[in-house]
């Protein structure tokens, strides 16, 4: 079975307090007729600091949407390659055995893909299959790992490359006043993220099933105005609810593969903000401590989208890891209202790729044509 292996994370040097933040949104919309509102849901995200790719006084800068998606192309160029390189070692592999890359992001634009570009410059072989996606938010991470783990289904030989990069601050519209958006100024931060799906051997978590759940007529809950000045984030006030909408889907999953959600080993799951985690601790009848990887994350980075799920599980592995055959569930959850969810076990495999193996083992180069 196909296995997700450790990620790698990078966070960019420039660091945003929570004091920083409180006191930006005082200084930058003193006359705001809901600031106290706002300061107070800032507050309450659970945020302490956040990393981003610009420093602070650069990031309230507008110079336009082109120069901003100038500056997204480059970071990630710059910050991609670093955890791609420390995925692979964490997976025993190299750029040849990767047979696909998948590629999220959702806050900057880029065509041809971030892949070809990696392909391009990283080693990687001219066949390997690109599958980028830009439009999940922060549902992207679940929803790479579960394309990957399709994939190595269909070819069982093969392995599969995720990266995700999320530059948050690039989405900063100064002008965009709502409650919703100050809170979001004070939630996201920017990170990249990798991690190989093996499948066959490695390390990690032994996906054994995945599914999607959209919840009906949510579309316009979490989304992008897409303007002349780039993408303007819009939360609607029910997204701190959503769980009540989710859980039962998460629950559903499991039950279908004869699980009970309640009584698994491990949660990997999206931090969207500490109401999500503490709804999904009473629906799920889970205690808090299952989501610690996870509140860890939001404290320590924010809410960095789709690289969320990385994160956390990176933390699970730098905790040691689970008990061989422990069982977990991974999720995100993003725009549509949407959840990607996985169901694995923990697996203590090889990390080192078989002896002898060639391309003509990947399964899928035979069917490039």
């Amino acid at each position: 079975m196909a296995t997700l292996c450790r990620p790698a994370i990078a966070v960019p040097e420039h660091v945003l307090t929570l004091e920083q933040t409180l006191e930006l949104a005082r200084t930058l919309h003193a006359d705001h007729p809901q600031l106290a509102l706002a300061l107070r849901l800032i507050e309450n995200t659970g945020v302490r600091t956040r990393h981003i790719v610009q420093p602070v006084e650069e990031t309230l800068r507008h110079p336009g949407f082109e120069k901003r998606n100038q500056v997204y192309e480059a970071e990630a160029k710059r910050r991609v390659p670093q955890v791609v390189f420390k995925a692979l070692d964490h997976a025993g592999l190299g750029p040849r055995d990767i047979d696909l890359i998948v590629y999220v992001s959702c806050t900057g634009f880029m065509m041809p893909s971030l892949t070809a570009w990696l392909i391009n410059t990283l080693g990687f072989d001219d066949d390997t299959r690109q599958l980028p996606i830009a439009q999940l938010g922060c549902a992207a991470g679940g929803a790479a790992i579960n394309r990957a783990h399709d994939f190595c289904l269909a070819y069982p030989e093969a392995n599969a490359l995720i990266v995700a990069c999320e530059f948050c601050s690039l989405c900063y519209q100064p002008t965009d006043l709502g409650v919703g958006s100050l809170l979001s100024n004070g939630l996201f931060g920017d990170a990249v993220a990798a991690a190989v799906v093996r499948g066959r051997g490695g390390t990690g978590v032994r996906l054994e099933r995945n599914g999607s759940h959209l919840v009906p007529d949510t579309e316009d809950w979490i989304s992008y105005a897409v303007r002349n000045t780039g993408f303007h984030f819009q939360l609607d006030k029910r997204v701190p609810t959503t769980m009540e909408l989710l859980a039962p889907a998460l629950r559903t999953l499991a039950r279908a593969h004869q699980w009970d959600v309640s009584g698994l080993d491990f949660h990997i799951v999206h931090a969207g903000g500490p109401r999500i985690l503490d709804d999904l601790c009473r629906y799920l009848g889970v205690a808090p401590e299952m989501y610690r990887y996870s509140r860890a994350t939001l404290a320590e980075r924010g809410n960095i989208a789709s690289c969320v799920v990385f994160d956390a599980l990176e933390r699970l592995f730098a905790d040691g890891g689970a008990g061989d055959s422990a069982r977990g569930l991974i999720a995100g959850f993003g725009p549509g209202i949407t959840a990607e969810i996985s169901l694995g076990r923990w697996s203590s495999g090889e990390s080192v790729p078989r002896p002898g193996r060639s391309r003509a083992e990947a399964g899928p180069r035979a069917a490039v044509g």
